[in-house]
């Protein structure tokens, strides 16, 4: 194999691995906001299935909520309020970036 093939196949085997992590966040998240979180404690985390992906419920002053999936490096938030003692996630979708002022915030426990 010519040097040339070698860095293409190396391209196409890390393009590859980036797909695979950002499907298991999108899935992580989607598994996030259909699972049944609790108002307390304010921090909540699960681990989303087979995988090694962690999702986080991070609830904040003025009833707002913050559902945070990661794995391998990769993020995504979805917004949410606290209605009636129940978590609603905004229908808007999610985010690839920290949808906060105070980044901690946006961070995996």
């Amino acid at each position: 194999m010519s040097q040339q093939d070698r860095s293409f196949a190396s391209r196409v085997s890390m393009e590859s691995q980036s797909l695979r992590r950002q499907a298991i966040v999108q899935s992580a998240l989607a598994w996030g906001k259909m699972h049944s979180w609790q108002t307390q404690p304010a921090v909540q985390c699960s681990q989303y299935a087979e995988t090694d992906a962690q999702v986080c419920l991070r609830l904040l002053a003025d009833n707002e909520a913050l559902l945070i999936a990661g794995y391998e490096g990769v993020s995504l938030w979805r917004t949410g309020e606290v209605i009636d003692g129940n978590i609603v996630f905004s229908p808007r979708g999610w985010s690839d970036f920290c949808p906060l002022k105070e980044r901690a915030l946006c961070q995996l426990p």
